[in-house]
């Protein structure tokens, strides 16, 4: 499983686990920060530099969409056939 699957299937987990009110969203970071001139977004876990910068300080709620937008770019790239870092 690449990058951008793996990354993918960690979205698709949390969405469907429907996170209760006290669990804290995790982190999407799988530790590979690198960034990519063309989208903008982290090759590891499709973050933008602004979103990345702001997580620690976000909700849950802005956590979970941060989340979607990542399943989102990751279906988008998987769907195009892009290779994944």
């Amino acid at each position: 499983m690449n990058a951008t699957e793996l990354i993918a299937e960690r979205a698709r987990q949390l969405r469907t686990a429907g996170q209760s009110g006290n669990e804290t969203v995790p982190s999407p970071c799988i530790s590979v920060c690198r960034m990519d001139a063309a989208t903008g977004w982290c090759e590891g876990c499709l973050r933008t530099l602004d979103e990345i910068a702001g997580w620690g300080m976000q909700d849950d709620s802005v956590r979970r969409a941060v989340w979607q937008r990542i399943e989102q770019r990751a279906l988008a790239q998987l769907g195009a056939g892009t290779p994944a870092a």
